[in-house]
């Protein structure tokens, strides 16, 4: 069995030599496309593998064409949208992610970003606290889970909003559950968001949610940029100039913000939410193990195409 780790932003060196202790262990055959600049160089290396570990790299119909012997493919992370499901479940391959195994990456990140723009970017003014201030998860997954522990480290007065989780198993992280979503911008300065990118959540964080914000609201979105509204976003700055918006990954509309509201907002120069040395190594060696347990037992806990 052949297994190929592809990814434009490859894993950190020490994650690369766990997967290859653990697949050569297990018999099989560890090929790596790293830092590959053309989808070219990615159908030529998937066209005799068994399985294929990626991180962000768009898997479309091309690929899943050219991967004849391709039987798996496992997301190393939650996100899977950059995986084309349809052509995947069309060409007879089990799509997997790695739920949970960057989740405190993803919250240390939110907190990174909050305390840089609480601290006005360390350039020597005077800025605020996190003690005391409110802040709301929206979606209490994996992710919210770390935030919420974060939170109640820095002393914040905690909300979330996620109606497929039980209340009583919110409340166990010592969180305050609002009924409505409405209700949680409404009560908080601070918003998390992570929440995936599908049908119902694309552009579902708009002006109707924001405006209910108080006053020096902070949206903070390490989750997709494909959740917000662009356009309301641009509109509730437009009203409000105590608003600031620090976003993993720069919408589409960066070009606005820097022409129109210097300092107040933050935005990565690419996706940081899963980069660091032990988030790399445990989402890929999940990924590795899911791959050598479907082989073995046929497991699909983590399918996520039909």
């Amino acid at each position: 069995m052949k297994v190929l780790v592809a990814t434009e932003k490859a894993f950190a060196p020490v994650a690369i030599n766990q997967i290859r202790t653990v697949t050569e262990a297990a018999g099989y055959e560890l090929v790596l496309l790293e830092n590959y600049k053309d989808v070219s160089d990615l159908l030529v290396a998937v066209s005799d593998v068994d399985a294929m570990i990626v991180r962000s790299d768009l898997i479309t119909s091309a690929v899943f064409d050219a991967a004849k012997n391709l039987k798996i493919v496992v997301r190393a992370g939650a996100g899977y949208d950059n995986i084309d499901l349809p052509s995947c479940t069309a060409h007879n391959v089990v799509a997997m992610n790695t739920p949970g195994q960057n989740a405190n990456a993803v919250a240390e990140l939110a907190f990174s970003l909050m305390l840089y723009q609480a601290r006005g970017g360390f350039v020597g003014k005077s800025g605020t606290e996190l003690r005391r201030k409110s802040i709301g998860i929206h979606a209490f997954g994996n992710v919210g889970k770390h935030v919420a522990e974060i939170a109640k480290g820095f002393g914040m007065d905690i909300y979330t909003f996620d109606p497929f989780v039980i209340e009583k198993d919110i409340k166990k992280y010592g969180v305050k559950v609002c009924n409505t979503t409405e209700e949680l911008y409404s009560k908080c300065q601070y918003i998390s968001l992570h929440m995936p990118a599908n049908d119902k959540t694309k552009k579902s964080i708009g002006y109707h949610l924001l405006k209910r914000m108080p006053k020096g609201a902070v949206l903070v979105n390490t989750a997709r940029k494909e959740i917000i509204d662009e356009d309301d976003l641009l509109k509730i700055f437009e009203e409000r100039s105590d608003f600031q918006y620090l976003s993993d990954v720069a919408p589409d509309c960066i070009a606005l913000f820097e022409e129109r509201y210097k300092g107040r907002f933050i935005f990565t120069s690419k996706k940081m939410g899963a980069q660091t040395e032990e988030a790399n190594m445990y989402a890929c060696l999940a990924a590795a193990r899911q791959i050598f347990d479907y082989f073995k037992t046929g497991n699909e806990k983590y399918k996520v195409n039909k």
